[in-house]
């Protein structure tokens, strides 16, 4: 039996009992999930739980990267009050805010030198005066008693002049750490800095400061606590270890206005320059080495997406050779000049993102970018030919579709396949041979429906936004919005194989690269109840392990609560590692049931689908797979109602053996939330069950996974 099938049309299977279809109320009765191990699907890729990131603002640089001084290389001029707009200085997490170098002493003692620059455009020259310090300061740093610091400054100046570092948080003599500077010299020189605190202080300050005549200079300084590992903060690298993600892409929007060259090399020399994409100020401290290095830290496969909205073929073949090319080789040699012989062996490589839209620096119609993606795959496999291409695709129902014409095509699609809007299908047609996969990015909303009647009265330049209408959702609805989303890109993906019958030959596969449920994402506390909803959407995507084998969350630190000096896994964080732990490699299974799910309430949509997703036992969403060996069995249940549910499984191709263990995700309320420096109010409870027992009560605003020890020879 074939399982795709099966997945596709589980809520009209013959045998199931009939049950009401309208409305929400959970029935009240034991829910029956018949699980039959001997109907298998392709095994689950490891590479499903991946993770995606960019640069936004201190997207990175807060909760990944160590350095505590912002804008360490002199992007913005110095002085007493802000010259920028406040969203230049606010991009990124909150509390994560840029901070700025202040002057110390008169403002007109401190220029911006652009003659002769220590790295990008200017440096801070500081006149002196015999008596009084001046230079810069930047306040809001926070550091752990007893913990060590560690950094570096170049600077150059008038000899004999008298330049002090210090580290500060008060009036008092003891209240600050001093380095004095040794004799400066009319060339840059770099000089170590080491400091160790001695109290718990949310609010120092970095000093630099001068006395005696002429001036001195400041080329770049660092400030990082002394435990970081190559950069990083090992508080959040242990916890993202845990996650298992599989691979990190690095790309977004600012890819398209990223320069590579710029951020290889000594970071004090990369220049820092201005990202157009999200109107914020990098460093650059992070280039693809880093990147690299990050991704071996935490264990995952690093995926990287080239320039292809600014950039060309030529720059995006050195960036693969710079990454995997020989030591002998002319990029391979400028990698190992900078510190790295041996190369990074990346695989995953993505051509531009998002070029269909708007909003992305370079963009192309369809027809041109067709070229110019033949064109750059070309270039970066004749570098190496190993590595595996993805397209930047975008399926019908998303949302570059005109209103109109979106609504038009609702529950008929048909017309819709090789429109000048089909992104997918384009590479489909015209680059066959030039890609392995093909990328799609979704972002939803709870508490949303598509309004098909609006939207056909739109005019043609109002945005699709403007279709949408606010609806009230129950606890189950919001947890099965994104699981819909999931069920709909493969429904769409296996209209394109019917279409296209060689990608199954080829096995060309769907990376969802970016996608995310608002509501607890980007540094804002996740909750319980987002975790019921993505227990339900890594359900859905189990599902259809035959053509998705790949999937980035947006953003990879959205598993994480942190501040300046601690963080923790929040609840969306436990519930992927829940989920990477157990089922990467396991092979799924078929599972039926007695209660379908309920027919949608609204006409589909593109928002909206003819079919509810989930498994044939509502309220609860199933899903079952084996182990590799076939020597477990484990089920993933979950409840989004507020009641206990009573679940009997009936399992045939394998026996359950015992004892069983169960991992279980839950808390007290929807709002449940684990915060850095709390107590935990959600919890992965592991407990061993005294036997292999079929019948199971499932607890409220839970997230579980049942592990049976099975065995294919009757006991």
């Amino acid at each position: 039996m074939n399982l795709r099938a099966v997945i596709l049309t589980m809520t009209l299977c013959a045998g199931c009992a009939a049950v009401a279809q309208s409305g929400e109320s959970p029935a009240k009765r034991t829910i029956v999930a018949n699980i039959d191990a001997a109907q298998t699907a392709t095994p689950v890729s490891k590479y499903v739980f991946g993770m995606f990131i960019e640069h936004i603002g201190k997207t990175m640089y807060g909760p990944l990267w160590a350095e505590m001084l912002d804008d360490r290389k002199f992007y913005f001029p110095i002085t007493s009050t802000d010259t920028e707009p406040a969203n230049q200085l606010r991009r990124g997490f909150p509390g994560m805010e840029l901070r700025k170098w202040r002057p110390v002493g008169p403002d007109a003692d401190v220029m911006m030198d652009k003659e002769k620059p220590f790295v990008g455009e200017q440096s801070p020259l500081i006149e002196l005066d015999a008596a009084t310090p001046h230079g810069i300061r930047q306040t809001g740093l926070a550091l752990v008693k007893g913990k060590e610091y560690v950094g570096r400054i170049w600077l150059r100046g008038t000899p004999g002049s008298k330049v002090k570092v210090a580290l500060t948080w008060g009036a008092d003599s003891k209240d600050r750490l001093t380095f004095s500077v040794p004799a400066l010299s009319v060339n840059y020189m770099k000089y170590a800095l080491h400091f160790t605190a001695s109290a718990d202080v949310s609010d120092a300050a970095l000093e630099i400061v001068g006395t005696g005549s002429g001036s001195f200079h400041i080329g770049a300084v660092s400030l990082m606590p002394a435990d970081n590992i190559e950069g990083f903060r090992p508080d959040t690298i242990a916890l993202l270890r845990q996650i298992q993600s599989g691979f990190w892409r690095f790309g977004g929007n600012y890819t398209s206005n990223y320069s590579w060259y710029d951020a290889v090399g000594d970071p004090d020399r990369r220049p820092p320059d201005w990202d157009y994409a999200w109107n914020q100020m990098q460093t650059n401290d992070i280039g693809p080495d880093e990147f690299a290095e990050f991704c071996k830290l935490i264990g995952v496969e690093p995926y990287i997406s080239v320039n292809a909205g600014l950039g060309d073929a030529h720059s995006a073949a050195q960036e693969v050779e710079y990454m995997n090319g020989a030591a002998s080789t002319p990029m391979g040699a400028l990698r190992a000049k900078n510190g790295h012989p041996a190369p990074y062996h990346v695989r995953f490589w993505n051509i531009g993102n998002e070029p269909w839209g708007s909003w992305q620096i370079g963009r192309t119609d369809l027809k041109y970018f067709m070229l110019k993606h033949n064109e750059f795959a070309k270039g970066m496999r004749k570098v190496d030919p190993s590595i595996i291409l993805i397209a930047s695709g975008e399926m019908l129902e998303d949302g570059q579709v005109p209103g109109a014409l979106r609504s038009k095509y609702v529950g008929n699609l048909a017309g819709a396949y090789g429109s000048d809007f089909d992104w997918t299908g384009g590479f489909l047609k015209d680059c066959w041979g030039n890609f392995d996969g093909i990328a799609e990015h979704w972002y939803a909303r709870p508490g949303q429906r598509y309004n098909v009647e609006k939207a056909k009265s739109l005019p043609a330049d109002k945005p699709n936004d403007d279709a949408f209408d606010k609806i009230d959702q129950t606890t189950l609805e919001y947890a099965r919005y994104p699981a819909n989303i999931v069920r709909s890109k493969a429904e769409e993906w296996h209209g394109y194989q019917q279409r296209f019958p060689a990608m199954l030959q080829k096995k060309t596969f769907l990376s969802i690269d970016e996608y995310a449920y608002f509501g607890g994402n980007f540094g804002r506390a996740a909750d319980l109840k987002l975790a019921l909803a993505y227990g339900m959407l890594f359900n859905e995507m189990l599902r259809h392990s035959d053509s998705l084998t790949m999937a980035a969350h947006t953003m990879g630190t959205s598993t994480l609560d942190f501040n300046r000096t601690a963080s923790t896994l929040n609840t969306l964080g436990l519930v992927f590692k829940m989920y990477s732990t157990h089922f990467p490699g396991s092979i799924p299974v078929e599972v039926l049931g007695n209660s379908p799910q309920p027919t949608p309430k609204y006409p589909p949509a593109p928002d909206q689908p003819k079919v509810n997703s989930g498994s044939p036992t509502y309220p609860l969403d199933v899903f079952a797979a084996l182990s590799s060996d076939h020597k477990f069995l484990a089920v993933a249940v979950v409840n989004a109602t507020d009641a206990p549910q009573s679940l009997d499984l009936r399992v045939a191709g394998v026996h359950l053996l015992g004892p069983t263990t169960l991992w279980q995700l839950t808390g007290k309320s929807l709002d449940a939330a684990d915060r850095v420096g709390q107590t935990p109010q959600v919890n992965i409870q592991q407990t061993a069950l005294d036997n292999a027992s079929h019948a199971l009560s499932v607890a409220p605003i839970s997230v579980n996974i049942y592990r049976f020890a099975v065995s294919t020879t009757a006991q």
